[in-house]
């Protein structure tokens, strides 16, 4: 095996190069994963890219480490670290956590990665069928926010943004016995491609047509943000009953009205730690075929076309991108 590996770096914003670097050896705990395959994780790739830091007060400073911001990857056992306990070389693994700690990332063809952070998977599954599993398993964690009220079994769900995660949160609804899914979004391909993975009804978030009201038929029981933005929650908190929950990246701040106090009183909930229980239930769904990912994926490319990836993200032309490190 080479000394060396390709691997890809944001040196400057706008500017990212595929380029030679050295093949990381696994420290203690560590695993070495050959890369198979890595999809987008949308707003972590169009911030990075864009030279824009991703939470407030994160710092960013270029270049950044060679395979950054790559996190949803998926591959296969080459070498272990001391220590290793479970994984063995040639086992096919997926990464159900970032780790959140500043170290080179998946957007390669080789990674050094915690034994911890990682599933074993069964062999047949596909980059398409299972990259995505570190988005699912932080989708789960709203499910489990759910569970601290009794779940969705049984409920009317809103999801309101049906991009990547909103996808998987319709999905993961229905896993959990939602009696109904309704998904909310602007752009009617994407709530075209909802109603195939399982939404019973989608619609755009008009007050027009959908008038404000916590009572009636249309009102739902539970809904799920995977926007973060205030007018989207804003237009869930006036037709949910029971609980607002918000997945995506709040910003800003949201006003809760005297309206949402009374009749019942509505709870707006956020997010909750993210956790293995979480990636073991999200892999149990795609293995029982309750959660599909590869329909999130709208074109896989090299990792020589990345910023042409990022810019089919950012003009909504693509749900996620999955590069492969091998294609040419």
């Amino acid at each position: 095996m080479s000394n060396t590996m390709k691997a890809l770096q944001i040196d400057a914003p706008g500017r990212a190069v595929w380029k030679d670097v050295p093949r990381p050896k696994p420290a203690a705990g560590e695993v070495l994963v050959k890369v198979l395959g890595v999809t987008t994780c949308p707003h972590w790739d169009m911030h990075m890219l864009g030279g824009q830091p991703m939470f407030a007060g994160m710092k960013l400073e270029y270049p950044l480490k060679p395979g950054v911001p790559g996190h949803e990857a998926m591959g296969e056992v080459v070498a272990v670290g001391k220590g290793v306990k479970e994984l063995k070389v040639g086992h096919r693994v997926v990464a159900w956590q970032d780790t959140g700690k500043p170290r080179d990332g998946f957007y390669a063809q080789y990674n050094a990665f915690p034994e911890k952070s990682l599933l074993r998977i069964p062999a047949n599954l596909t980059p398409l069928q299972i990259a995505s599993l570190e988005l699912a398993m932080c989708v789960e964690v709203s499910f489990q926010q759910l569970a601290q009220l009794g779940g969705v079994k049984g409920r009317r769900i809103g999801i309101a943004g049906l991009g990547p995660a909103g996808l998987v949160a319709v999905q993961l609804a229905k896993a959990h016995g939602a009696r109904e899914v309704v998904g909310i979004d602007m752009v009617a391909s994407r709530r075209t491609l909802a109603r195939k993975l399982g939404a019973d009804q989608t619609c755009a978030p008009s007050a027009n047509t959908w008038k404000p009201g916590r009572t009636g038929p249309r009102v739902l029981d539970d809904a799920i943000d995977c926007t973060g933005l205030p007018a989207s929650i804003s237009f869930l908190m006036d037709r949910t009953q029971r609980c607002v929950t918000i997945f995506g990246v709040l910003r800003e701040e949201v006003p809760f009205a005297p309206r949402h106090l009374w009749g019942p009183g509505l709870m707006l909930m956020g997010y909750g730690d993210h956790n293995r229980a979480a990636g073991e239930s999200a892999l149990k769904f795609v293995r029982q075929g309750k959660l599909d990912l590869a329909p999130l994926v709208t074109k896989t490319l090299p990792f020589t076309r990345y910023a042409e990836g990022v810019e089919l993200l950012r003009a909504k032309k693509a749900i996620k991108i999955l590069f492969d490190p091998w294609m040419a």
